[in-house]
This record gives C-alpha cells, structure tokens and sequence, in this order.
C-alpha cells in the first residue's frame, strides 16, 4: 500500500500517544519495582527512578522472614484457588439451568438475580447476616458469599445459548443425563468463557482487601492484601524490625538499609506479581471471551 504523506504523520502521531499513555501505565509499576530493590535510606534522599542505585534485597528479606506476611500470602493463594474455582462452578450451573426452557419459574429466577445487581441491604445488615450464620472470623466468610456472580451468569447464560441445538438433542438421544451434557459437552466447549471469567473472579479474589477487614479480626485467617493495607496504614514497619532480630544483624542496623517505604513497595510487589503472571496464560481467550453476546444475530 502507497501512504500519502499526512497517513505516514498520522499513523506517527497515533503511535506516539500510544507510546506515550503505555509509559504513563506503566511506569508507576516499574518505579515500585525499583524502590523495592533499593536501600530504604538511599531512597529517602529521593532521585530514585527508572534503576536501583543502592540495590540490596534487604526489603524482600524482611517479608519473608515476617511469619504473618507468608501466611497472609498463602491464605491468598489459598482463597483464590477456591474461590475462583467455587464460584466459576456455581455460576456456570445457575446460567446452564437459565437456558432450560422446561425449568419452571425461570423468568422468576433471572429477576430476582438481576434485583440483586443493583440493590442490597447495606453493610450492616450484611455484617449481621454473616455473624448469625457463623461465618465472620473463618476463611468461608471471603468464599460464600461470592459463589454466585449475576453479571458472570449472564455471561455465562449467552454463551451457552450460542451452542448449536443439536448437541444437547444428540447428547438426550444418546442417554446423557442434564448433569452429563453440562459437565461432557458443555463445559469442555466453553474455553473462552471460561479463562476469561475465571481471570476476573481471581483477580477479584486476589485483591479485595475489604470484605477481610469487615469480617475477620483474626489475623489467621487475613490474606496479603488486608496486611498490606495495615502494614501502608499502621506503619508497622519498627515492630517487625524488633521481632526479626538477629544476632548478625541488630535491628539499628536494619534501619540503616530499609524504610516503610521501601518495605510496603517490597511486599507490594509480593502481592502484585503473582496475579499479573497469569495474564500470558489467558490472554488469547480475551478477545473471544469478552466479545460473548456482542453480537445479535
């Protein structure tokens, strides 16, 4: 193809502001990365900025030494294996019953999941809610409550309403139970759908940090982000100084090397890079996945 000269400066431009909004995305990230790679004290003297200029990895030291800090992360780990696996399941059954025309009361069924989208008793009474069934100060608390995603159902319900007809005749022809289709044809044809929701609900399950600071006071039971949120807001960073003590290095001299800065981007970047790895693996699923019910026909 033959570009005249103002597509050849238009094609530049866009180019450019592409560049240019990845770096401004980007860079905030990046910088973290290289505070947490840096002395704490150099960092408080500021310039700190695209390298480490005083590498030392003092400060991913410290978090793995911190027993609260790796069991946080593994309670992490934990819940959101779980989870995404619990609520994809239950949700990916709910949306398969919505497209039973023989389900009675189905009409009934998708109102009152979609009142819940837009309405809800407030924090409060979901406060109490959880305490009267027993789930505040238990790990099921950050599970339950999330088994059914309306907005993932509908999702859910059109895609599986795209599937041809004839499986589902076939499948009963050939004996297979509602159960058997579901599980046999229906789940192993829904790749995109599939990673693509399960990448949401993981990421969700990864990063709140809020429904653990209503619900649980149990530091047992807390996941990274919630102890990263104390340790940004407590500034705890001295009383973890004072239990990490050792005999080869006192904790006077630890400061000289790390700060609370320094210390929060370390285990920033501890509960970040897991969750940001997993997008390589799904990403071709994206573009299919998101386009589910784009389109009408």
């Amino acid at each position: 193809m033959n570009y005249s000269v103002g597509d050849r400066i238009l094609s530049v431009t866009i180019y450019m502001i592409l560049v240019l909004l990845a770096f401004v995305t980007f860079y905030p990230f990046w910088n973290s990365i290289v505070i947490s790679f840096n002395s704490g004290f150099d960092t408080s003297l500021g310039g700190v900025t695209f390298w480490p200029r005083a590498f030392t990895l003092e400060n991913y030291d410290i978090v793995f030494q911190d027993d609260r800090i790796t069991h946080a992360f593994l309670i992490s780990i934990v819940r959101t294996v779980t989870g995404t696996f619990t609520s994809i399941f239950c949700t990916a059954v709910f949306a398969y019953g919505m497209t039973r025309r023989e389900l009675a009361g189905r009409k009934l069924y998708m109102i009152l999941g979609l009142i819940t989208m837009y309405f809800s008793g407030g924090l409060i009474p979901s406060y109490m809610l959880m305490r009267a069934i027993g789930l505040t100060n238990s790990f099921w608390v950050m599970i339950i409550p999330g088994l059914i995603s309306v907005w993932n159902m509908i999702i859910f319900r059109t895609f599986f309403m795209g599937l041809p007809a004839g499986l589902d005749e076939s499948a009963k022809i050939d004996g297979c139970s509602n159960w058997g289709t579901f599980l046999r044809i229906v789940l192993p044809l829904s790749g995109p759908v599939l990673a693509t929701l399960s990448l949401f609900t993981a990421i969700y399950h990864w990063n709140d940090w809020f429904t653990p600071s209503i619900y649980i006071t149990n530091e047992k039971w807390l996941p990274i982000q919630t102890m990263l949120k104390q340790i940004l807001n407590a500034n705890i960073m001295s009383e973890q100084m004072a239990q990490l003590d050792s005999a080869a290095q006192s904790a006077a001299e630890r400061m000289k090397s790390v700060t609370s800065k320094s210390l929060s981007m370390a285990t920033m970047m501890v509960a970040t890079l897991p969750i940001v790895s997993v997008y390589p693996f799904v990403q071709k699923y994206f573009v299919k996945g998101v386009l589910i019910g784009s389109m009408k026909e």
